[in-house]
């Protein structure tokens, strides 16, 4: 069971160290072989935790549930953006974007964030966790500034700022919690365990407790790219390269407020489901608010997709703050949807970005003429991410809107499908012109779409698997159904 545990950090390690000695050519698809098998790893631990409820490694690592599900969803975005990593690299390196150096960098510290990920996902201590999710912070630096033109450098700066703070925020909570748990008798070995945490939560000081449940709700929120700390989102994902940006949108965003989730278990128990409640409807509609706010002015398609996840943050938010065990499944139903579709939108229009040059919306006109297979798959993962059936996020959204009225929030619920409709339209508004809008006239300044540059056949497999995936997924969660019960009970508090 043990090595179950250890797999998920291991493999993208040894592929990162792999790149480093031979050089990314040699290693391009290491990191498919790596993320695969932390899909394979999380598929493995999901059927053990089914009879064995909690299991863990001296204390230092543990899987639940919840810990199952999480790697698998990082496992499948891992995979879709390792697949299309290497043509989308090939094009930079062609294009003299980047040199060899730089792409051997590249998967060196892409395989390091997946292993940090998966290693935020296991550890059994709040510590820990919070050590792994400062290292995506500084791996992920590197990777934001990757092309070190004067945007991306000043992207990566603000992104290290803001998160550093929020990160700090974080910490200045988990130390308050420990002296509260310290201070509740529970043991020195146990104060920053989740599970301990959990079961010693009726002793734990509920002034402390308050404080710093709301310091981590605020530092966790800040990586998850939740209001009010969400500025760094939109900059750092519109300079990354586009399976970077897949990765941190579609994946590490869900493992910062993964965090939350854990953290919302042991206030419940603690405090009351009042207070954790309160919270977390304060920064779902917050997001929601400034999201939609946002979308409505945006000119950039990268932007756009950022804001877009600021959106479906505060979605998550919202499910989990009403807090029933529909509201949960549909919750974690989400994460994975939002995942796999965010990253083929990313991914596709970093293909679209190489070939206009620009990533403004309106240098982009008849995508879908100029190009069938990046605007069919760009512009399906956009119906997928406004809810449209037969996507899954569409059954995750209506599970949480149901859960809402039916536990008594239904203004709160009102007040997020009011500002999802405006969301709708402001993306439909810039989004039909590229992809249904009549090509550009030739002449001077105009950028016509390449016919020849498509998307190599590893690339389309992934966009089009990711679509594929999502939409099984929307017709029948059958496959996870029984995990996502199981995790969706974990986060209610039973094992």
């Amino acid at each position: 069971m043990g090595v179950l545990l250890v797999v998920p950090i291991v493999l993208p390690l040894l592929a990162a160290g792999a790149c480093a000695v031979f050089g990314w050519r040699f290693t391009a698809w290491t990191g498919a072989v790596a993320a695969a098998g932390v899909l394979g790893a999380g598929v493995a631990l999901a059927t053990r935790v089914m009879s064995r409820p909690r299991t863990g490694l001296d204390g230092f690592l543990r899987a639940d549930a919840l810990t199952a599900y999480m790697l698998i969803v990082i496992g499948a975005v891992a995979l879709l953006a390792a697949l299309a990593s290497p043509a989308y690299l090939a094009a930079e390196r062609a294009a003299d974007h980047v040199t060899d150096a730089d792409l051997r960098r590249y998967g060196v510290l892409g395989q390091a964030f997946v292993a940090a990920m998966a290693l935020a996902v296991l550890a059994s201590s709040l510590g820990v966790l919070w050590i792994a999710v400062e290292a995506t912070t500084v791996l992920t630096a590197f990777l934001v500034g990757f092309r070190r033109t004067r945007n991306a450098t000043e992207a990566a700066w603000k992104y290290v700022v803001i998160c550093s703070a929020g990160i700090a925020l974080a910490f200045l909570g988990i130390v308050l919690l420990n002296f509260a748990a310290r201070h509740a008798h529970v043991p020195a070995s146990g104060a920053l365990d989740w599970a301990s945490l959990a079961g010693h939560a009726g002793g734990l000081d509920p002034g402390v407790m308050r404080i710093a449940v709301a310091l981590l709700v605020l530092g966790f929120g800040t990586k998850a790219g939740l209001a009010p700390m969400h500025a760094w989102l939109p900059d750092a994902h519109s300079q990354a390269p586009a399976p970077v940006s897949a990765l941190m949108s579609g994946v590490l965003l869900s493992v910062a407020f993964y965090a939350v989730l854990r953290v919302r278990v042991i206030a419940d128990a603690a405090l009351g489901t009042g207070f954790m409640r309160t919270v977390l409807l304060i920064v779902a509609l917050a997001s929601l608010l400034v999201a939609a706010a946002l979308l409505l002015a945006q000119r950039d398609y990268k932007r756009l997709l950022a804001y877009s996840s600021i959106e479906h943050m505060g979605l998550l938010a919202l499910g989990t703050a009403i807090g029933t065990p529909l509201a949960l499944s549909a919750v974690l139903l989400h994460v994975l949807g939002h995942g796999l579709v965010k990253s083929v939108a990313f991914l596709a229009s970093g293909f679209v970005q190489q070939a206009f040059g620009s990533s403004r919306v309106d240098a982009v006109r008849g995508l879908l003429a100029r190009g069938p297979l990046v605007g069919g798959c760009l512009g399906a993962a956009l119906l997928a991410l406004l809810g449209f059936p037969p996507f899954s996020l569409f059954a995750s959204e209506l599970g949480i809107f149901r859960a809402g009225f039916s536990a008594g929030l239904g203004w709160a619920a009102g007040a997020a499908l009011a500002l999802l409709a405006a969301v709708l339209a402001a993306v439909a508004a810039r989004t039909g012109r590229m992809l249904l809008g009549a090509p550009a006239p030739s002449g001077p300044g105009a950028v016509a779409f390449p016919v020849t540059v498509r998307p190599a056949a590893s690339a389309a497999f992934a966009l089009l698997l990711g679509l594929a995936a999502c939409a099984a997924l929307g017709v029948t969660a059958w496959p996870l159904q029984p995990l996502l019960d199981h995790a969706a009970a974990v986060l209610g508090g039973r094992p």
